[in-house]
């Protein structure tokens, strides 16, 4: 690809066109559209934001089922920053590192408390595993690379320990100054006894399940355990997985005001390529059919997650600085989406996500 290109005839989320102009992975110039020079790459009909984030993803591809390549959910999703939730703890942490050294998509990592990772689907269910030494020897090496810490808080993962490794969790977030985020599943531990050990910054992943022990009652109205969390500033995060996204709870969570800070996939190799994730655009078309704004979506994948990390230079795009944006397309076709109930909606409208420009490099989707 030549040194100095031109993303010709992009739009602003206003509907705005513009060019980019980039030379040896730096943003350049931003000109009306036609007047960029450089190697043109036509992106008529396609959007630029900053670089998706994609906060709960599992891109460590050795392990199942929870496993797969950092890029095929990374930049050929269109998302340029990824956070790996926990696949690894203290004992395989410096693993994902050396990958992510590899890959186009940058890559950030919540540390699994369990120094053994999702080596297996129960890693807490042994007091033995979670090595607090280990953690916080993790966190002290790898600091920049290690963002948070992530427990899983349902009962297949923690068999009979029940709150225990959430109250250890609280520990070392409080010792390591990492936040935490909690996997909420099948209790029993209660979601009521769960939420109230969260703090501000913490984060929810799985708001929107469908399971019998999630954070909305049989009425369908928030907990007010859910509610006083808020008010403490604890986060809420999808993570829409394999088994943790329903449809009828996402749209009883926004009649109620309850809305997501960030919007995430829980990718990995199975609900990839067998569903019901498919893919991060896929996800977020789910989000605007629920009658969110593309603004507030988009938001969902860039500014807020950001936000969060501490790393608003992820959601700047600024001349002068290294390139990092993702395209995308909003089209007029009928797709039907599927949640993890096997639930269906029908959306007029489509996302799918066209390109990205990370690294360096110019990736199409």
């Amino acid at each position: 690809m030549e040194d100095r290109i031109v993303l010709r005839n992009v739009m602003k989320l206003t509907g705005e066109a513009i060019d980019f102009v980039i030379d040896q992975g730096i943003l350049v110039e931003i000109v009306e559209p036609g007047q960029g020079e450089g190697a043109v790459i036509d992106c008529t009909g396609m959007y630029v934001c900053s670089g998706w984030i994609d906060l709960h993803v599992h891109a460590f591809p050795e392990l199942e089922p929870y496993g797969d390549e950092v890029d095929e959910i990374g930049v050929k999703q269109g998302v340029t920053t990824i956070v790996d939730a926990g696949s690894t703890g203290a004992n395989r942490i410096d693993e994902l590192l050396a990958s992510a050294r590899e890959a186009k998509t940058n890559v950030l990592a919540f540390l699994n408390i369990s120094r053994i990772g999702l080596e297996r689907v129960d890693e807490l269910s042994n007091p033995a595993w979670i090595d607090r030494q280990a953690v916080r020897d993790a966190v002290s090496t790898y600091d920049d690379f290690i963002v948070g810490l992530k427990a899983r808080m349902s009962r297949s993962v923690v068999g009979e320990s029940g709150l225990e490794p959430l109250q250890v969790a609280r520990e070392l977030s409080v010792e390591t100054g990492k936040p935490l985020m909690v996997h909420i599943g099948s209790g029993p531990p209660d979601i009521e006894e769960i939420v109230p050990l969260l703090e501000a910054n913490d984060v929810i992943t799985h708001y929107l399940n469908g399971k019998k022990n999630n954070l909305f009652n049989d009425n369908m109205k928030p907990l007010s355990v859910l509610c006083d969390a808020l008010a403490r500033g604890v986060q809420l995060d999808v993570g829409h997985g394999t088994a943790s996204f329903s449809f009828k709870v996402a749209e009883a969570a926004r009649e109620h005001g309850i809305q997501f800070n960030t919007i995430s996939t829980d990718m990995y190799r199975g609900n990839r390529i067998g569903g019901p994730v498919y893919s991060m655009a896929n996800l977020l078309t789910k989000f605007l059919t629920l009658g969110y704004s593309l603004q507030e979506v988009i938001d969902g994948v860039t500014v807020n997650p950001a936000r969060w990390l501490g790393k608003p230079e992820l959601a700047h795009i600024k001349v002068g600085e290294p390139a990092n944006v993702t395209l995308f397309s909003v089209q007029d076709q009928e797709v039907t989406l599927i949640d993890s109930e096997g639930e269906e909606r029908v959306s007029t409208k489509t996302i799918t996500a066209e390109g990205v420009f990370a690294r360096g490099e110019y990736i199409k989707c």
